[in-house]
């Protein structure tokens, strides 16, 4: 009966603990959702954010956007996969937003990044791994 109780238990409290690590809903304010990418995503640009990408998220999401960087496991956020229809189906603005801004352990790029152009290159590039 003890065993039972001790198992039911454990399983109670990982549960409990693993909502803690499950993706929250990210909301992105209206203006930001409506906003499309002025960059084009052509050669030269993805040559620029390649750059940036390595400078700047590589650590964290990985060479190519799969959420494997070599901090990744540091880290109590799951990362999300970029090659994915769950990312690649959110607008440009709303990546804009969430890379300009940050939430939890995904910092704010406002002062990292202060050229937004450079930004929308990032987001062009993350359009580059769709499929991937």
């Amino acid at each position: 009966m003890k065993t039972k109780l001790n198992l039911l238990a454990i399983i109670a409290i990982s549960a409990f603990l693993f909502s803690f690590y499950q993706q929250k809903p990210w909301p992105v304010p209206e203006k930001y959702a409506k906003m499309t990418n002025p960059v084009k995503g052509d050669a030269e640009t993805i040559k620029a954010a390649k750059a940036l990408w390595t400078k700047h998220c590589q650590s964290c999401h990985g060479k190519t956007g799969l959420g494997d960087g070599t901090k990744a496991a540091q880290l109590e956020t799951e990362l999300a996969d970029f090659t994915t229809d769950e990312v690649q189906s959110q607008t440009d603005g709303a990546l804009f937003y969430k890379t300009l801004e940050g939430r939890d352990e995904m910092p704010s790029f406002k002062k990292k990044i202060s050229d937004e152009e450079e930004i929308w290159q990032l987001i062009a590039y993350v359009r580059s791994m769709k499929g991937k």
